[in-house]
């Protein structure tokens, strides 16, 4: 998997990708991400990036030519699945989203500044536009770490177990159930009995159970949707 990074604040991003699972899948050759400076693909003087709205207005606009220069560019190079804007009025990123996009060989990322980008840009060149939440952020960088994140530790040999994350919250539209370790008695609170059983087909039920009961109270809305699927 290759993913391509448009910003404005390239160092905001990088250091992410330094630590953890995310170095430890660029370093298996299992993705590659790479950051592109807008401000590398402006045809001013002073690396212009964004500009005054038509129409008048509190807030800058990105402008279309840079964005234009610098997807044309990368799109010369290699053919892309997606073009992806962060917005926080795209779809919210859910797993299903993270599933998706894992089986994908190369995207773009465009993250949005200021009061966003040019109307054009949307219609013209994103595929898909991406949320995480109901609020406002500086930038669309930490939201593109955010996407990363959820989709690269899907793809096969990331993580060190291949089952991990198909038992995750939201995989089956359901939360994950409690989970314990050593010791099985610490002052006195203990471990569910069942886990420590050693029956597997007990187990699995009871986590099950344990699932639905915790999505019921927690996530009704999740339930809902996993009894009409």
């Amino acid at each position: 998997m290759r993913i391509d990074i448009i910003t404005v604040l390239p160092e905001l991003l990088k250091s992410p990708f330094e630590a953890s699972i995310l170095k430890r899948a660029i370093e298996k050759g299992l993705v590659s991400v790479h950051f592109h400076n807008l401000r590398d693909y402006t045809s001013t003087n002073y690396k212009q990036v964004d500009d005054y709205q038509f129409g008048g207005g509190a807030g800058m606009v990105m402008m279309i030519e840079p964005i234009d220069r610098c997807i044309s560019a990368l799109k010369k190079e290699r053919d892309y699945e997606e073009v992806i804007y962060m917005t926080p009025d795209g779809k919210t990123l859910d797993q299903k989203v993270a599933n998706e996009l894992s089986l994908k060989e190369n995207f773009i990322i465009l993250c949005g500044h200021y009061k966003g980008v040019d109307q054009r840009v949307r219609d013209h060149f994103i595929t898909r536009e991406i949320s995480i939440g109901d609020y406002v952020l500086s930038g669309g960088e930490l939201a593109a770490a955010i996407v990363c994140d959820a989709v690269i530790r899907l793809i096969p040999g990331v993580l060190n177990n291949e089952t991990s994350a198909l038992t995750d919250s939201f995989q089956d539209d359901l939360l994950a159930p409690p989970i314990y370790t050593r010791p099985a008695d610490y002052k006195g609170w203990t471990v569910p009995e069942i886990l420590l059983s050693g029956d597997s087909g007990k187990i699995e039920l009871w986590r099950e159970s344990q699932s639905i009961a915790h999505t019921k109270n927690r996530r009704p809305d999740l339930w809902e949707k996993s009894e009409d699927a």
